[in-house]
């Protein structure tokens, strides 16, 4: 085991280059690291033979510029919605330039293209170090980790590691508030920009509580390394947005039904309080005009009243949410109110209404948590965020109205790697970071 001095946490630049035939025995030089901020400073030169396989990768690469070593693993979180791939590249100049972390992820129904990237990276590992096809070790967690176990050992030919889930996000999550500048922030809807919060030691970040948003939501109370437990949840997260909304809006992307909710208005759906009490509210009880009252209060009332006059023209029928054009079938776009063809509720409004509905039930539920379990830092994860402003606008507000400004909410650049990340390090020795990160 390594000692606790930060001499023994970094790599020895004295050491061999070569392929390394136990990747285990690697540590991770965090030295220096950053965050790559500039879009084109994101190499696309390692997957420009991809064949156009259905990836996004993502811009914020850390940049490891004091490791040099050869990393001859990588790692994949398979979720319900999503599959995130992390791997280590060099500088494509030169291998004493360092390296950096690559994120990737994929919609998990292409995840044959996945596992086809992870092959593709395998076969340049080979070329890049003359090393042997059985020395790329694949660490994976989630459920698409056992699911998909036999399709990723036999495309690849490799060990595969299953790594349990919680674990991983735990360790993920710990290694960018302790290691990663300018990964941890804090969001404010007044504020253009983010508010980064400093890396901190270990011994100063437990107990906290990490709200994990993928398709569920998990909440874990961490009170250590290596201790934590899964403290509640709920089943209305990311996948309940993303299955509505492609039912109501036709979008086919979690991120074009962002786009959606970034356009819309959810007054146009949603019953305020002013809407009940008119233009002062219910001052009384702290609520303002502008506070939802009812998410889609206004629908069922709107609707009756478009079916009504629909039906003295023979149009829209009961159960109907569209109108319909004669010619063209239903109509894509959107129009002023109710008549004349166009859609009955706009999506770009429907989709702003139900990201606020779920976002606000996260974060109440993850108030009432830390009350309940007397956690002071409420960490928000996973893929749902994707770093949304509105998203972000509403879980912070939601803590900072429930816990009357004494609580804020926290979030991360790489939100939805946490897991991606964890697995990585899984490979790493004991006590590799710079702070002595895990035990």
């Amino acid at each position: 085991m390594a000692s606790g001095d930060e001499a023994a946490a970094v790599e020895d630049p004295s050491s061999p280059r070569d392929a390394i035939p136990h990747p285990s025995a690697i540590k991770i030089n965090v030295e220096g690291a950053f965050i790559v901020d500039e879009e084109n400073e994101s190499p696309q030169v390692e997957l420009e033979d991809s064949d156009g396989v259905g990836y996004k990768h993502d811009t914020k690469d850390i940049r490891l510029p004091n490791h040099t070593s050869v990393v001859s693993h990588v790692a994949v979180d398979i979720g319900g919605s999503l599959a995130k791939l992390v791997y280590f590249s060099h500088e494509p100049t030169s291998k004493n330039q360092g390296g950096r972390l690559n994120f990737l992820k994929f919609e998990s129904d292409k995840i044959y293209d996945c596992i086809g990237l992870m092959h593709k990276l395998q076969q340049k590992h080979l070329r890049q170090n003359d090393s042997n096809p059985q020395e790329l070790c694949v660490m994976a967690t989630g459920g698409g980790a056992f699911k998909y176990y036999d399709d990723i050992k036999k495309t690849l030919g490799v060990e595969v590691l299953r790594e349990d889930e919680m674990e991983c996000l735990i360790i993920g999550i710990d290694f960018f508030i302790t290691e990663i500048p300018s990964e941890v922030f804090t969001h404010s809807a007044d504020s253009p920009s983010p508010a980064y919060v400093p890396t901190r030691p270990a011994s100063q970040i437990y107990p906290y509580l990490l709200v994990n948003i993928g398709s569920g939501v998990s909440m874990i109370k961490v009170e250590g390394p290596r201790k934590h437990s899964r403290i509640g949840g709920t089943s209305l997260g990311g996948g309940t947005l993303w299955g509505l909304l492609s039912l109501i809006t036709g979008a086919r992307t979690f991120d074009e039904m962002l786009t959606l909710a970034d356009k819309g208005d959810n007054k146009e759906v949603d019953m305020l309080v002013g809407d009940i009490y008119g233009f002062e509210g219910y001052g009384k009880i702290g609520l303002k005009k502008e506070t939802i009252a009812s998410s889609f209060g206004k629908v069922y009332k709107m609707k009756r009243e478009a079916e009504r006059e629909a039906e003295d023209v023979g149009g829209l029928a009961n159960g109907d949410l569209w109108r319909t054009d004669s010619r063209n079938g239903p109509t894509s776009g959107s129009t002023e109110g109710l008549g004349d063809g166009g859609r009955a509720f706009k999506p770009e409004d429907v989709s702003r209404s139900l990201l606020y509905a779920v976002s606000y039930n996260i974060g109440q539920i993850a108030y009432l948590q830390s009350c309940k379990h007397n956690l002071e830092h409420i960490y928000f994860g996973g893929s749902f965020i994707r770093g949304h402003r509105q998203t972000m606008n509403t879980l912070s507000y939601a803590i900072d109205y429930w816990s009357d400004g004494e609580k804020q909410a926290y979030f991360l650049r790489h939100e939805g790697y946490l897991g991606a990340v964890g697995a990585f390090l899984k490979r790493q020795p004991r006590n590799w970071g710079r702070r002595n990160s895990f035990e």
